[in-house]
């Protein structure tokens, strides 16, 4: 659930580039077509498999999906088509995954909305995450900066804490209900700041309106905000994570700053409709993380300071669990409502 169309300037045709080679490279030397790996049931796949993203084409989650697909085919033998069905918050795209055989033929794009707020934001929805989907493999965090302009006289967290006294900043997110917008919340009853939501759509949209003076602060995520922060059109004052950005190394956490639980950040992953038998599982997973971890997708991740950790299924499931337990309570007591 980050920056639904502004990842693509950041991978750009090199994404293209890499997605047309990896198809042109066929099934490695001594595997076979259709030939099963990892114990995989036999035969599995026969077919080509699809993956289906709840965003439009072009953003953060399409782009990512193409990459990884890109790298999985020549290994699984058979293409890997991306399926794009946007609407309502990926809740179209996520009852058609549920309702679809657990056979391994159909994946889910999935990240923090679909799997841990939707819930929360939906009083009804056609899908549960917790009994309809089964992880299989994680694609990445993208750590989450608040961004002042370069100008502002607020100087550090510290500082904009202590203007937020005197008057509220509004503070620009992508959209209502976004990881920026949560995780802005977060802070504010964690650190003592005050501030205004101004939603945007989407959050090149927000970086110029803060650009503009149009508002005090944005939260943006590194695929978005890395070539402003590196360009000097604003000044992160901190980062969400737990750790510092590689890419923006002098850029302190809110954790140094003394704020231990002000942790939060957009991440995506795939899973499948829970009842796919466990070797199909296992060979996915295996397949997802020789993917991540090729050269190719390794450098775009860290080009644009995006967190990979090749966790197995259980640890993904293990992950969404504790994020489960942090984000649900919150949006229940924001009373954050996205069907009225």
């Amino acid at each position: 659930m980050v920056g639904r169309r502004e990842v693509l300037a950041g991978i750009g045709m090199a994404g293209l580039a890499a997605m047309q080679g990896a198809q042109a490279q066929g099934t490695p030397q001594g595997t076979p077509q259709g030939t099963p790996q990892g114990g995989t049931q036999a035969g599995w796949p026969e077919r080509p498999l699809r993956w289906v993203v709840g965003y439009p084409p072009g953003g953060a989650s399409d782009t990512f999906a193409r990459l990884i697909a890109a790298q999985m085919t020549p290994r699984l033998g058979h293409n890997v088509l991306v399926e794009n069905r946007p609407g309502g918050g990926a809740v179209l795209a996520s009852e058609i995954v549920a309702r679809s055989p657990a056979d391994g033929y159909t994946w889910m794009h999935v990240d923090n909305g679909i799997l841990v707020y939707n819930p929360a934001l939906y009083s009804r929805l056609p899908y549960n995450p917790d009994r309809d989907f089964t992880g299989v493999g994680f694609i990445g965090r993208f750590p989450l900066f608040i961004v002042v302009r370069p100008d502002d006289p607020v100087r550090d967290f510290a500082g904009l804490v202590a203007a937020s006294k005197l008057r509220a900043p509004t503070y620009g997110t992508p959209a209502v209900a976004s990881p920026h917008h949560l995780a802005m919340e977060l802070v504010k009853r964690r650190t003592g700041l005050a501030g205004e939501h101004v939603p945007y759509r989407g959050g090149p949209a927000a970086m110029q309106d803060l650009m503009g003076g149009n508002v005090d602060v944005v939260v943006i995520d590194t695929a978005t905000g890395t070539p402003f922060i590196r360009d000097n059109r604003c000044r992160a004052l901190c980062v969400m994570s737990e750790t510092r950005s590689a890419l923006f190394p002098d850029v302190p956490t809110l954790r140094e700053l003394g704020h231990a639980e002000a942790v939060a950040y957009g991440w995506q992953g795939m899973s499948v409709p829970s009842g796919t038998p466990a070797p199909v599982i296992e060979r996915l997973a295996q397949e997802m993380v020789r993917a991540m971890t090729s050269a190719d997708i390794a450098k775009r991740l860290a080009d644009l300071g995006i967190e990979y950790q090749p966790w197995t299924p259980a640890q993904f499931a293990e992950f969404v669990q504790r994020e489960n337990a942090l984000w649900r309570p919150l949006i229940r007591e924001l009373g954050i409502r996205l069907d009225g």
